[in-house]
């Protein structure tokens, strides 16, 4: 009789135990977490692409490389992308937090084609010499400043030591070669001391890494500060692509690609380029 007595005791605190919990769990209740509505997620998503397009129009830009006047630093295939403001002018807001900087030698910088005849084109070089600089070229070689460059960097697979005005810049005129800007021609002999080129002030000498078939400053002239977009930072892919497939701008031939891009994708992507610094 006791132990019968003892199991419904030990029942009725159980059940008196249990009340006990719904009590507390009605007096404090665990509040829902409110659903997005509509509006407030298009409010989130807007301020992301918004965010987004601030970023890729003054902080980075994606360009893809062209042509092989970079080779083998930059290939043809290589997407990049660059650093907006590295170069940019000085902001008194926002200066002290950003990584401005002066352009330096060696530095390779994207900017706006100088040559009206190509007005809106970006090209890719690397910076030579800087306001002030005297340059010029003996055998192909580079000298800036009375100094002979070391630029382990070039390609010099397509020399042609036959080119007297893109090997002895800038000792032997232009001429008649059809790559020469007419305007660079003209101006060209007002810059030319002794037998150097003096780089002036607002503006940069570039070349590009594979010298013997780079069209560059050589052909059209100092850059101008203010058409200097950015420095390249890093590919972010590399994919194998034809060297004309820039010519090729008809909407079949765009098509043509992307499908191949979509096919070929995993065994054409230059998978050991992706992430690389340029340098």
């Amino acid at each position: 009789m006791k132990l019968g007595n003892w199991e419904i005791l030990r029942m009725d605190r159980s059940v008196a135990k249990n009340e006990g919990k719904r009590k507390d769990k009605d007096k404090d209740p665990t509040p829902e977490k409110p659903r997005e509505t509509t509006v407030e997620f298009l409010a989130s998503l807007s301020a992301v692409l918004v965010t987004g397009l601030f970023i890729i129009t003054f902080i980075v830009q994606a360009f893809e490389i062209p042509s092989s006047s970079m080779e083998d630093t930059l290939l043809i295939g290589d997407h990049v992308f660059v650093n907006r403001v590295q170069f940019a002018p000085k902001t008194s807001w926002l200066g002290p937090l950003l990584p401005y900087r002066n352009i330096r030698h060696g530095d390779i910088v994207v900017f706006l084609h100088p040559d009206s005849a190509y007005l809106g084109t970006y090209v890719v070089k690397r910076i030579m010499g800087i306001p002030g600089d005297r340059i010029h070229l003996r055998d192909g070689v580079v000298y800036r400043n009375g100094e002979k460059l070391d630029e382990p960097y070039i390609d010099h697979d397509r020399d042609d030591p036959s080119d007297s005005y893109r090997n002895d810049f800038p000792a032997v005129p232009p001429g008649s070669d059809p790559n020469i800007s007419p305007t660079w021609a003209a101006e060209l002999p007002s810059y030319i001391q002794g037998d150097d080129l003096v780089v002036p002030p607002g503006h940069y000498f570039a070349m590009g890494d594979h010298r013997g078939v780079s069209l560059d400053s050589r052909y059209w002239g100092f850059i101008p500060k203010e058409n200097v977009i950015g420095r390249p930072m890093f590919i972010y892919w590399s994919f194998e692509t034809p060297a004309d497939q820039y010519m090729r701008t008809s909407m079949g031939d765009r098509l043509g690609f992307l499908a191949h891009v979509v096919l070929h994708f995993f065994d054409e992507t230059r998978w050991k380029r992706t992430l690389a610094i340029v340098r």
